[in-house]
């Protein structure tokens, strides 16, 4: 039987699937309420030629339009892979309680990996971290696309 935190990570593979399928970097997330998905994103830098198309970011603004609210103190925010500077900075501004991530990003990742941008104490909102949520599969969806992309697959 999945965790709670699986089945949620499923869904954000799932949007990484999305962002695969029109050959953007296969990132995905999904910000969760009450149980119930308010928020989806997937990779779209390259679609939108936007450097801040990150699928965090993506998710994060479609769940403060649901609940008219800029404040996700209520959810949690599920993604692919550890969140980047700016998605860490985007998180912590809005007062998201909890992010689970399921890859470590060694080039990026500001959730523990290069630095822990998440829980600075010197912010005024520290969001608690979990991470390596089905990190294999997460982590196997960019290994693979980098692979096809190198034309090695």
């Amino acid at each position: 039987m999945l965790s709670t935190y699986e089945q949620w990570m499923r869904a954000a593979i799932e949007e990484a699937n999305k962002a695969e399928a029109i050959r953007e970097v296969p990132i995905g997330a999904v910000v969760v309420r009450n149980g119930e998905i308010i928020g989806r994103g997937h990779n779209l830098r390259e679609t939108a030629h936007d450097p801040t198309a990150h699928a965090e970011m993506i998710a994060i603004r479609e769940a403060s339009r649901v609940i008219g609210a800029w404040r996700l103190l209520e959810c949690t925010l599920y993604v692919t892979l550890e969140p980047c500077p700016m998605c860490a900075g985007a998180i912590v501004q809005a007062r998201v309680p909890l992010v689970v991530y399921g890859a470590p990003d060694p080039k990026a990742g500001c959730a523990g990996t290069l630095m822990n941008l998440l829980q600075e104490e010197r912010f005024n909102h520290r969001t608690e971290v979990i991470g390596g949520v089905l990190q294999e599969e997460c982590g196997q969806l960019l290994s693979s696309f980098f692979r096809k992309l190198r034309g090695k697959a």
